[in-house]
């Protein structure tokens, strides 16, 4: 993403009480994202460069209170003072688990041990992507972590950089190189994180935490980068379409139980990640199904009319769905049956020439 379309979702994400998540390679300005928002918001900045810390810089160290007859922990010096600051934790990928653990309940509870953030502090935070060429303590894959963010991604981009240098009074003969030669002004074009945001409870809360303080423009503008970064772009994907009436996803009522040339129709007409989203509304459907709820001989023949309007892989998804619930205890019997009825029924012992054991192997 740009600069400036960063530094905007960043400060939108923070107003909201959120925390973005910065990702680049090292050079692209994270840092200075930081030092922008903090004099375009009259905030003071905190810098933690939390790879350089050690538990007790975080906490505090301990005091022992006489009086109490207990031990304290002092305040650390970086602590701020008023809700009026920006504190920017930089390099958490780069950090000692010990730090990242003490940096978790200042994300969740916006405290470090008996230390409470004062209302209004915004939290920024950046990485660096995990490639071999970075030292990192190890990489970050745990979800529970990764999901308190806002992951943008910062890639460079001529036209800003140069902006920025003659803002900053670079050398114009530096400058001139860049703009002649713009594939020198950095090696790395693309960031991986190796994580992809995924839809949850607490990610659809946090995007509307944000939503709810964005102007319709700024949501036509924006909001697929935003939903992207905290609900995965499929996810983004769908959501943004059914904001913009694009989407047509027929419920599962009406594919299940009324099919007609007009379902038929729509859902011959979605696009690929609308008819995952449908799958996806399908299979949480039946999981949910109460016992008793539906004859399974009859949800396997509403599932059997859609061999001939779905892509065969879309199609198999749902088998292999219903085949992973046989294992449930309250499920795997319902989903064995409607299994059994699927594979009896005469549609599909066609496709399979009457090898219903082969046909489910395809699964």
């Amino acid at each position: 993403m740009r600069i400036n379309d960063v530094k905007f979702l960043c400060k939108k994400i923070m107003q909201a009480g959120e925390i973005p998540l910065l990702w680049g390679h090292f050079g692209v300005g994270k840092t200075d994202i930081a030092k922008q928002i903090s004099k375009e918001t009259g905030r003071k900045l905190i810098i933690l460069v939390i790879s350089q810390m050690e538990p007790g810089d975080l906490i505090g160290l301990p005091l022992r209170d006489t009086e109490q007859k207990r031990t304290v922990f002092l305040k650390p010096d970086w602590w701020p003072d008023d809700g009026n600051t920006l504190l920017f934790i930089d390099e958490i990928n780069r950090a000692h688990k010990s730090i990242r653990n003490a940096i978790m309940q200042l994300l969740i509870d916006r405290r470090i041990h008996n230390h409470i953030l004062p209302d209004g502090v915004w939290i920024l935070g950046s990485a660096n992507p995990p490639d071999d060429e970075y030292d990192q303590a190890e990489l970050i894959t745990d979800p529970a972590f990764l999901s308190r963010f806002f992951h943008l991604e910062i890639t460079p981009n001529v036209a800003e950089w140069i902006n920025w240098a003659a803002e900053n009074s670079l050398d114009k003969r530096v400058v001139d190189f860049i703009e002649s030669f713009p594939e020198f002004l950095s090696r790395d074009k693309r960031v991986s994180t190796r994580f992809e945001p995924r839809p949850s409870p607490r990610s659809w809360f946090k995007l509307s935490n944000v939503l709810k303080i964005m102007s319709e423009g700024e949501i036509e503008k924006y909001g697929y980068y935003l939903a992207a970064s905290i609900v995965g772009s499929e996810a983004a994907r769908v959501f943004m379409d059914s904001l913009e009436g694009y989407l047509n996803i027929p419920s599962i009522e009406e594919v299940l139980f009324n099919m007609g040339d007009e379902t038929k129709q729509k859902l011959l007409n979605l696009d690929r990640p609308s008819l995952n989203a449908f799958v996806l509304r399908l299979n949480n459907y039946i999981e949910n199904l109460e016992n008793g709820e539906v004859d399974p001989g009859n949800l396997a023949s509403a599932i059997v009319q859609l061999v001939d309007i779905l892509p065969k892989d879309i199609f198999f998804s749902i088998i292999r769905n219903l085949r992973s619930l046989i294992d449930d205890s309250t499920k795997g019997r319902f989903a064995e049956e409607i299994l059994e009825n699927i594979a009896m029924h005469p549609k599909i012992i066609d496709l399979s020439s009457g090898r219903i054991e082969g046909w489910l192997k395809q699964t």
